[in-house]
């Protein structure tokens, strides 16, 4: 049974950094692409970014400001995030699947198989 426990959210002023993370359990780790998504308060859920061996996929909203990394050996994923706004509040879900690697597919929420619970990011002004 594959799990995810995302851990990192928190408050922080716009302009700040924080550094998220998620933590893989279940199934051979190296081998799966690994994503994030996010969901505002009364917005659908969006693609952030994902990672797939050492590609790397970001939206147009986060390109630039945000980071995703994996580290195999500790099976964990990282969304560093940089120069954040009061919009990029909302809830962060880790996913993990086998999306195909192109970016229509890397950001297709129907393309992961498992979710972690979620960590809440707010951005104040």
């Amino acid at each position: 049974q594959v799990q995810l426990v995302e851990s990192g959210g928190g408050l922080v002023q716009a302009g700040g950094s924080l550094r998220l993370s998620c933590a893989h359990f279940g199934r051979a780790f190296s081998t799966y692409c690994m994503g994030w998504f996010r969901q505002a308060p009364g917005k659908e859920r969006e693609f952030v970014a994902a990672i797939r061996w050492e590609d790397t996929f970001y939206s147009n909203s986060v390109k630039g400001r945000f980071t995703i990394a994996r580290d195999n050996a500790k099976n964990t994923v990282i969304l560093q995030m940089n120069s954040l706004k009061p919009e990029d509040t909302a809830v962060y879900y880790c996913a993990t699947g086998q999306p195909l690697p192109t970016t229509q597919a890397m950001g297709d929420q129907r393309e992961y198989d498992t979710w972690g619970p979620g960590t809440q990011v707010t951005v104040s002004s």
